[in-house]
C-alpha cells in the first residue's frame, strides 16, 4: 500500500468517527498517562463522596432510634477517603458530638500519639465509628444498636475500600466481626472479613478511651501497634 493510500485510509477513519462523536480530538502528540490516572482518581473522589452523602441520608432516614432520638448531629466518619488504612471505633462522645468529627478530647489525643508512634497521621486515614451517633450518658451501645448500625458500617467499609483495617474496642470488633468474645483474648490476631466479594484484613486492639482508664494495658497496643507496621510495610502501603 502506498503512502497516499494510507493517509487516505487515516482520513476517512477521522471522518467516520467525527461524524459519529463531533469531540473527537486527534493529536500527534503523546498521551499524558499520569495526567489521566490524576483524573480517574478524582473521578473516583467524587464517587466516593457521592456514595458517602448517600448513605448519610439513608442512616438520617433510620426510625424509632433512641440514638438518633438523643443525639444531635450524625458523624459518620472523616480523614482522607482514599486512605489505604480505616480506624473504626465505639461511638461519638459529647466531645466528638461537639466538634462533629471523631476522636477528640483526651481519647482523640491519645490515639494521635498511637498512630504517630507507627508513623501514620490521623489526617491521612479514615476514622469511623461502630454506631454514628453519640449514646445517652455516652453509655456502651446495646448489641441491637450495634447490629443495627452494622450494616451501614460495612457498607462505609466497601466505599473506602482500605487495604488495612484496625478496631478499636469491643464494640467495633462486635459491629464488623460478630464476635462477642473478650477483647483481650481477640486483639493482637490479625483476622479477615468478606464484603462484596473482597477480603479485607483487619486488626483488633484497645480502644484508646480504655487504656486511659487502664494505662498498664498500653504494652498490649504497642505491641498491635508494632504488628500492624509490619503489615503495611509487607503490603507495601504508602500512606
Amino acid at each position: 500500500m502506498s503512502k497516499k493510500s494510507s493517509f487516505q485510509s487515516m482520513s476517512y477513519r477521522e471522518e467516520l468517527i467525527n461524524s459519529i462523536e463531533p469531540n473527537f480530538i486527534f493529536s500527534k502528540k503523546p498521551l499524558n498517562r499520569f495526567k489521566f490516572d490524576e483524573i480517574n482518581n478524582n473521578n473516583k473522589s467524587l464517587n466516593k463522596i457521592d456514595q458517602i452523602n448517600e448513605l448519610k441520608k439513608l442512616i438520617d432516614s433510620i426510625q424509632n432510634c433512641n440514638l438518633k432520638k438523643n443525639s444531635k448531629p450524625l458523624i459518620l466518619g472523616d480523614g482522607n477517603i482514599n486512605s489505604p488504612i480505616m480506624i473504626i471505633g465505639e461511638a461519638p462522645g459529647v466531645e466528638e458530638e461537639k466538634a462533629g468529627k471523631t476522636f477528640q478530647g483526651e481519647t482523640g489525643a491519645l490515639l494521635e500519639k498511637m498512630l504517630l508512634a507507627i508513623d501514620i497521621k490521623k489526617k491521612s486515614i479514615y476514622s469511623s465509628y461502630a454506631v454514628n451517633f453519640r449514646p445517652p450518658e455516652d453509655r456502651k451501645p446495646t448489641s441491637q444498636e450495634i447490629k443495627r448500625y452494622s450494616v451501614f458500617l460495612k457498607e462505609l467499609i466497601s466505599i473506602i475500600d482500605p487495604k488495612i483495617i484496625i478496631l478499636f474496642g469491643s464494640t467495633a470488633m462486635e459491629s464488623v466481626i460478630s464476635s462477642n468474645e473478650k477483647i483481650s483474648n481477640e486483639r493482637g490476631k490479625w483476622k479477615e472479613i468478606i464484603l462484596k466479594n473482597k477480603t479485607y484484613p483487619l486488626m483488633i486492639t484497645f480502644n484508646p478511651s480504655y487504656l486511659i482508664r487502664f494505662p498498664e494495658n498500653k504494652k498490649f497496643s504497642w505491641e498491635d501497634l508494632k504488628n500492624i507496621k509490619k503489615k503495611i510495610q509487607e503490603l507495601n502501603i504508602k500512606i
